[in-house]
């Protein structure tokens, strides 16, 4: 049986995360979406609330598991009994960033494979900056996140739905 973890910091979780976390779901026999706690940065979401909506968004799916580690990943993963990494890639960048991690990650554990997946097209140009700079602003994300998201988004920023 092979666990898969899907990583990130999910700030807030986007429809391109959700794309990544259902066709992981075809690929491996369990799928652990891990919210990484990263005290190096400032999140609009707090991680039980990125779990909490993590949790719900994912309900549906079968075999999908949530959870958040603090430190390397590598380690939660062996703890846990992964052996796959999966990440989206969007652009060039991604896979330049996300190559040197899994290099990285191959290096501190050599039993760890990382699989990309290239975002589906609708989702290419969708990252969670921007859908926070879209919500604090007063833009609609609708399509862009699910609807709990978009109602903690509308909650995070006072913005009442139209």
């Amino acid at each position: 049986m092979t666990l898969a973890l899907v990583p990130g910091s999910f700030d807030p979780v986007t429809n391109g995360h959700l794309d990544i976390i259902q066709r992981a779901v075809e690929l491996f026999d369990e799928v652990r979406v891990v919210v990484a706690r990263n005290s190096s940065k400032t999140p609009l979401f707090t991680v039980e609330e990125r779990l909490e909506m993590l949790r719900e968004v994912c309900a549906p799916l079968p075999r999908v598991t949530v959870d958040s580690f603090e430190g390397l990943l590598v380690n939660y993963a062996l703890k846990c009994g992964a052996t796959v990494i999966v990440k989206g890639l969007r652009f060039v960048s991604d896979f330049e960033y996300e190559l040197q991690m899994a290099l990285m990650n191959r290096r501190l554990n050599n039993a760890i494979e990382t699989v990309f997946l290239p975002t589906g097209a609708p989702y290419s140009d969708l990252s969670s900056s921007i859908v926070k700079e879209i919500a604090r602003l007063g833009g609609s994300v609708e399509g862009l996140v699910p609807e709990i998201v978009q109602q903690r988004l509308r909650e995070k920023y006072s913005i009442h739905s139209t």
